[in-house]
C-alpha cells in the first residue's frame, strides 16, 4: 500500500496573481502529486487550512482511496462546503489524481475514460478603454486562430466610463471599482453592436455581467442582448439571485453560463436540473476539486448542459491541466475560459497546458503532465496587500459586489 507520507504548500505569483499549490509526497520514494488549491485573495487562509488541519488528517492514509479521502475532508470540520475549506480540499483530491495517473502510467483523461477530442477549444478575453481598444484585441485574437471571444471594456462593470467621484468614496475605490450599472449596459450594448458588425457570424462572442446587475436590469440586457447572437452571456445573475434564473429562461434566448463563484451543491443543481443555464462554469477548486467535478460533468451532460469551467489568471496551471483534462474527458464540453501564460509561467511550471491557435493542449504524460519547479516559483513571491478592485462602489459612494 502506498500512503501519504507528507503534504507541502508553494505559494507563487509568476503572472501576478497569487497561486496555492499543494504537493503530496508518497511513501513510494519519487513518487508525488500536484493539486491546485488557489484562492488568490485568501491564499494564506487556505495554505492554514492544509498544513494545520488537513495535513494532520490524511498523513499515512492510502493514496488509492480517493474518494473515501475527499468525504473524510468535507465533513471532519463538521461546517462544510466554503471557499477556504474546499479550496485546501481541492489542493488534496487533486494532487492524489495526479499520483494515481502517475502509478497507472496513464494522463488523467484516460483515467477519466479517454479523450473525446484532442484539445479544448478556448476563449480569450478582449477589453479596451474604449471601442477601437477592444476591436484591436480582437483582431488580433482572431487573426491567432482564437474563433471565440469575450468582448468587454473599461474593465467588469465598465469603471472607467462610471460618473464623477463622490468626495465620500474611499480612496481605494477611485482608481479600480466605481461604476454604474445603467451606463455600463448602455456602453457593452454599443461595443458588443460594434464588434458584431465589424466581425459579422464568423467570431463567436462571449460577454461577462460578473454578476454586477440587479436581476431586473440583467433581465432587460439579456434581452436587449439577444439580437447580437451571443455564444452566451456570462454570469447575468449573481448566486443571492438563483431564482431569477426561471424568469430569466421564460422571456429570453441568449445562452447563459454560470458558476464561478459557486460552492455549494445547492447552488448548482437546480440549475442543472431546472435547464435554467446552458453553461456550467465553476472554479474547480473552489466546489472541491475533481472528485466532486467529474460527478458534475455528468449530471450536466444528462440534462443538455455543457461546460466552461472558469480559466482566469488566479487558476494555476495545475488547476489549468485539470480543466483541459476534464474537457477532453467529457462529451458536453463547451468552451474553456484561457488567460494565457507569459513564460514566467512555463519556467515555474514545466509541462504546463499549451494554446495552439483556438485550442489548448495538455501534455500526455501520466498524470496531470505538469511538474513544478520550486526555484523557479521561489522567485515569484505571493503579494499580500490588501486586493482593492473588489472594493466596488455605486455612484452614490456605497459598497456593491464586484
Amino acid at each position: 500500500m502506498v500512503t501519504i507520507r507528507d503534504v507541502e504548500v508553494i505559494l507563487t505569483a509568476p503572472a501576478g496573481s497569487n497561486l496555492v499549490v499543494v504537493k503530496v509526497h508518497t511513501s513510494e520514494p519519487g513518487l508525488y502529486g500536484l493539486g491546485c488549491a488557489t484562492f488568490t485573495q485568501r491564499y494564506l487562509a487556505v495554505r492554514a487550512a492544509v498544513l494545520e488541519h488537513l495535513k494532520p488528517l490524511v498523513l499515512g492514509r492510502d493514496v488509492d482511496r480517493i474518494e473515501d479521502l475527499w468525504h473524510t475532508m468535507m465533513v471532519n470540520g463538521y461546517w462544510r462546503n466554503g471557499p477556504v475549506l474546499n479550496n485546501a480540499i481541492a489542493g488534496l483530491d487533486i494532487a492524489l489524481w495526479d499520483i494515481k495517473g502517475k502509478r497507472a502510467g496513464m494522463p488523467l483523461y484516460d483515467l477519466l475514460g479517454g479523450r473525446c477530442r484532442p484539445a479544448a477549444a478556448v476563449y480569450r478575453h478582449a477589453d479596451g478603454q474604449d471601442v477601437k481598444q477592444v476591436e484591436d484585441r480582437v483582431r488580433a485574437f482572431a487573426e491567432s486562430g482564437v474563433g471565440h471571444i469575450r468582448v468587454q471594456m473599461s474593465g467588469y462593470g465598465g469603471a472607467a466610463i462610471a460618473p464623477a467621484v463622490p468626495e465620500a468614496v474611499p480612496p481605494a475605490a477611485h482608481a479600480t471599482a466605481l461604476y454604474d450599472p445603467r451606463r455600463y449596459t448602455r456602453s457593452a450594448l454599443a461595443v458588443l453592436e460594434h464588434i458584431r458588425g465589424v466581425f459579422g457570424d464568423r467570431l463567436e462572442i462571449i460577454h461577462d455581467v460578473h454578476e454586477r446587475l440587479t436581476p431586473t436590469l440583467a433581465v432587460e440586457f439579456a434581452r436587449e442582448c439577444e439580437k447580437l447572437r451571443l455564444f452566451y452571456l456570462e454570469d447575468a445573475l449573481a448566486p443571492e439571485d438563483l431564482e431569477w434564473f426561471a424568469r430569466l429562461r421564460q422571456v429570453c434566448t441568449t445562452p447563459l453560463a454560470m458558476g464561478e463563484l459557486f460552492n455549494h451543491p445547492r447552488e448548482w443543481t437546480p440549475l442543472i436540473t431546472g435547464q435554467q443555464i446552458d453553461y456550467l462554469r465553476m472554479h474547480l477548486t473552489q466546489m472541491g476539486g475533481l472528485t466532486p467535478a467529474r460527478k458534475v460533468t455528468a449530471m450536466a451532460e444528462l440534462h443538455g448542459i455543457r461546460t466552461a469551467w472558469h480559466g482566469p489568471g488566479d487558476v494555476s496551471p495545475v488547476g489549468h491541466a485539470l480543466n483541459v483534462h476534464l474537457d477532453l474527458a467529457s462529451p458536453n464540453f463547451g468552451i474553456q475560459e484561457f488567460c494565457g501564460f507569459p513564460p514566467a509561467i512555463y519556467e515555474a511550471f514545466p509541462g504546463a497546458p499549451e494554446q495552439r491557435g483556438g485550442l489548448l493542449y495538455v501534455s500526455d504524460r501520466p498524470g496531470l503532465g505538469v511538474d513544478l519547479d520550486e526555484k523557479q516559483a521561489a522567485r515569484y513571491p505571493c503579494n499580500p496587500g490588501v486586493v482593492t478592485w473588489t472594493q466596488c462602489r455605486w455612484p452614490d459612494g456605497s459598497p456593491a459586489r464586484p
